[in-house]
């Protein structure tokens, strides 16, 4: 039994981020040819690209803002026409933006995550189901989320309410287009390794650590590995779940 999604065809949406460019190359060594999308690391992409490649896959590079609608319908014109049919949407881009306290952060950030986390997810479903529908194979929609959303801390309140907001829209999509084969499913990170942590050397966090069950923090490979399984058909039958990838930091509740 192994992850195999060969001849997929998956979209990475902020591929070139810390996450984004491992699931990248995760679901290319699973089989996948990849869409990576970016907003402005035009290099990184490029970079990604002869990864994937390099692994005998097909990839392509696009450019787009994921808070606006006829910017991601370009996205899909442009997987579709260079790799085909969208089999596996994983929705990891998200706006940055500093955290502060609810008195003190501006209205604008609340907006950009909605934007970002809710409306992203919207427009990816309305551009990119129908023709998994239409095609009448199924399909995979997962999105990031984070372990923020249960948790929520002070200073979150912007980044929480995008991404509870997100996870209103999976759950009812999930319902929606469940007779289509097409699952739909959130894997939410804690704070997790990446590449930039590595280069820091700033890994470990004792404090936050303590609080965390495996009394560690996970990797990016750990998150990728997530999706991909969600992505691949040993994950069939899973759909509408929030799948919190952080040594039991947060544990959802029945």
């Amino acid at each position: 039994m192994k992850v195999d999604l060969t001849d997929r065809v998956a979209l990475i949406t902020g591929a070139t981020g810390d996450l984004g460019r491992v699931m990248v190359r995760t679901l290319a060594a699973c089989g996948a040819d990849v869409v990576i999308h970016y907003l402005s690391n035009e290099r990184k992409a490029a970079e990604l690209k002869n990864e994937v490649e390099a692994l005998g896959r097909r990839a392509i590079t696009v450019q787009a803002d994921i808070t606006k609608q006829e910017e991601i319908e370009r996205l899909q014109r442009e997987a579709t026409e260079g790799l085909g049919i969208v089999d596996i949407i994983v929705a990891n881009a998200v706006v940055q933006y500093e955290w502060t306290s609810v008195l003190n952060q501006p209205a604008a950030d609340y907006a950009s995550q909605f934007e970002s986390c809710v409306m992203q997810n919207v427009y990816l479903a309305k551009a990119f189901l129908p023709a998994l529908i239409e095609r009448g194979t199924g399909g995979r929609m997962i999105g990031i989320n984070t372990e923020c959303a249960m948790q929520n801390f002070p200073n979150q309140s912007a980044y929480v309410a995008g991404k509870r907001g997100m996870d209103g829209v999976y759950r009812v999509l999930a319902k929606e287009v469940g007779e289509h084969q097409i699952t739909v499913n959130q894997v939410a990170p804690g704070w997790t390794v990446s590449d930039r942590d590595r280069a820091t050397q700033t890994e470990r966090n004792e404090a936050y650590e303590a609080s965390v069950p495996l009394k560690r923090r996970g990797t990016d490979q750990e998150i990728a590995n997530a999706v991909a399984f969600l992505a691949s058909g040993l994950a069939d039958f899973i759909t509408g779940a929030y799948i919190p990838v952080n040594g039991g930091n947060v544990m959802p509740t029945i």
